[in-house]
């Protein structure tokens, strides 16, 4: 695991290139402390900066950024390539000669191969750029479920590139404006969505897609997408997929040169993965969590009967009230872009990185993908509902005016969103995910003293099944302010034949995950120099378990993965579902009481749940770092 960034530039002469890439990886560094290197090419086209986390291959023929042997093509790699010895197997048969343990070496060679193709034999998460010192070209890629971020901004024909935000305006290339979209986004979802940033024209190029640089012009192409096109699968059919498929990824997910952990958290997902991991393993398991003083918080003692249970040697850490607060400037320090998240992961990677820890496997997307939200319940209920209401169009969106404008919570201003809208499964689950209502959003901006533009209209909703437009909606303008409130909706493959909650499954993925836990989960945990591993989120378990009809897949209580998985214990399954929090809202209260003061928010803006008040206050701190 690493920190990648890059300068190209069709015109060598503009600014020192050297002085901007050795800023790049200067801002890098936190990320991966074992070694780091610069390539510049002869011509001085093309800058790649490195910082590496050595993972595979320990030694310095590891060493990034790395060049092919006659110097033609270099690259520079952020990530783990799980499959990598089959491939290498593969090109050493074809006659391909290896100078290093390195899966870098295996992308490099299979690049120099068949080019862009070389993406769609890669398992594992990943960002890298190759620069082709022949052609004069440079190929960016990010894996297909985005677990590894990848930034970048054009100006003219100068591209810039980075595995964070922060790194890509160390260049000094972009101006640091506020992107509107991106704040829209943030203000009502928690995160900003892809592919914008908070930063106007830095984009996040989208998962499963790559991006060709040619003569200062650039090429994106999608090479992969979410497809659930449910096929005929009996239940013990569906439990022998989900097993076999789990199995197969965590023991590909624990390829590495250095011993490898587990975050446990007491939930199904993380134990399930403890579980087939003391099967794969011979040497015993470490796990890590992390424990609260308040009681209706604290799963200590269930992680530590888990872990008995399994034999691990099992580390866990009280974060108390006065610990968050002596820590809170750091994680502030920590953030790449803010999101209501991610305080979390930043603790407990923390413990991990303390006790010598350089990789850990966490439990996030099983959920996501065996249907462990209230949203597989509650968005097709919405959606059922708003339909009935449809048939007095006038109604429902004078009775979503109303709400919006006079709800007296924020549940029931963003379910007026919601009923000013086509009662799509996009706009309901907006709703349902949502912290400010759109109207609040604007007043928020407006309050920021951003300026909203036209922005570009939405191409007509699908139909079937197929998912709608990845561009910002429709908006018309009252007062300058836009008029609508769904975002963008990441492209996928939903089958003609995919049902309601498939669609909840797809949106789960494609946002929240996608947005914010994996977002947050790279950025917490490269802070201490820790690769974090998310064997639920794999491409290949995905592409097998896609197929299972959702009646069964998606069975309320996750009950496809507890019947698949027979090795966690009856006491955890049958536990009441709780999700993994913190007591953000007492210590806001309290310790915490000098950061989330004094906002600057119009007395109308309710700072009820304490997530709106936590993510404008993260947003403020994180602005005034980034201008200063």
């Amino acid at each position: 695991m690493c920190g990648i960034a890059g300068i190209i530039n069709l015109n060598p002469n503009d600014g020192n290139l050297e002085a901007k890439i050795e800023k790049m990886q200067t801002a890098l560094k936190h990320r991966s402390p074992d070694d780091a290197g610069i390539y510049i090419s002869t011509d001085k086209q093309a800058a790649l900066a490195h910082t590496r986390l050595s993972i595979l291959d320990l030694s310095s023929a590891g060493h990034q950024p790395m060049s092919t042997n006659d110097g033609r093509y270099s690259i520079t790699f952020n990530g783990e390539i799980y499959n990598f010895q089959q491939l290498r197997e593969n090109l050493i048969a074809q006659g391909e000669k290896f100078h290093s343990q390195t899966d870098t070496e295996v992308i490099l060679k299979l690049y120099q191969r068949i080019g862009s193709d070389c993406v769609q034999h890669l398992r594992g998460m990943f960002a890298f750029a190759i620069w082709d010192d022949l052609e004069k070209t440079c190929f960016l890629a990010r894996d297909p479920l985005g677990i590894k971020p990848l930034y970048y901004y054009q100006l003219g024909t100068t591209l810039v590139f980075a595995s964070e935000l922060r790194a890509v305006l160390a260049s000094g290339l972009p101006a640091i404006n506020m992107s509107v979209e991106g704040l829209y986004g943030y203000l009502t979802t928690g995160s900003v969505p892809e592919p914008y940033t908070l930063i106007a024209d830095i984009h996040c190029l989208s998962a499963g897609n790559w991006l060709y640089w040619q003569n200062g012009n650039i090429t994106k192409k999608q090479y992969w997408q979410i497809n659930f096109t449910p096929e005929k699968i009996s239940p013990p059919e569906a439990q022998e997929i989900v097993h076999t498929a789990l199995f197969d990824s965590i023991k590909h997910h624990f390829i590495s040169d250095v011993p490898v952990g587990i975050f446990l958290s007491g939930g199904i997902d993380s134990t399930t993965i403890l579980a087939l991991a003391t099967q794969t393993q011979q040497s015993q398991l470490s796990t890590y969590s992390i424990t609260f003083a308040e009681s209706e918080f604290n799963e200590g003692e269930l992680a530590q009967k888990i872990a008995n249970h399994f034999g691990t040697k099992h580390t866990e850490y009280q974060v108390t009230s006065s610990f968050a607060k002596s820590i809170l400037p750091d994680f502030l320090a920590a953030i790449d872009q803010p999101s209501i998240d991610g305080f979390n992961t930043f603790c407990v990677s923390k413990v991990a990185h303390d006790n010598g820890m350089k990789v850990v496997l966490s439990g996030l997307g099983g959920d996501e993908i065996f249907g462990g939200y209230q949203s597989f319940q509650k968005v097709p209920q919405m959606v059922a509902w708003g339909k009935k209401l449809n048939t007095l169009p006038f109604l429902r969106t004078g009775l979503g005016l109303g709400l919006e404008r006079w709800g007296t919570s924020p549940k029931i201003k963003r379910l007026g969103d919601f009923l000013k809208q086509p009662p799509t499964f996009a706009s309901a689950y907006n709703t349902f995910r949502g912290i400010f209502s759109h109207q609040e959003a604007c007043i928020i901006i407006n309050q920021l003293s951003i300026s909203i533009p036209i922005l570009p209209p939405l191409v007509p909703p699908y139909q079937g099944g197929k998912p709608e437009s990845t561009s910002l909606p429709s908006v018309t303008f009252q007062e300058g302010k836009p008029e609508s409130s769904s975002l963008p909706l990441a492209r996928g493959g939903l089958g003609w034949d995919s049902t309601s909650e498939d669609e909840v499954s797809f949106l789960e993925l494609s946002r929240y995950m996608r947005n914010q836990l994996l977002r947050d989960s790279d950025v917490m945990s490269m802070n201490w120099g820790l690769e974090l591993r998310v064997p639920f989120v794999d491409k290949v378990l995905l592409e097998a378990v896609a197929p299972i009809p959702s009646s069964i897949r998606l069975e309320q209580g996750k009950k496809l993965l507890t019947q698949a998985i027979t090795e966690v214990p009856d006491w955890v399954i049958n536990r009441p579902k709780k999700g993994f929090s913190f007591p953000f809202e007492s210590w806001m209260d309290s310790e915490f009481g000098d950061y989330f003061q004094n906002l600057n928010i119009p007395p109308n803006i309710s700072l009820t749940p304490w997530y709106r008040r936590w993510s404008l206050a993260i947003l403020k701190h994180w602005w005034e770092q980034i201008k200063s």
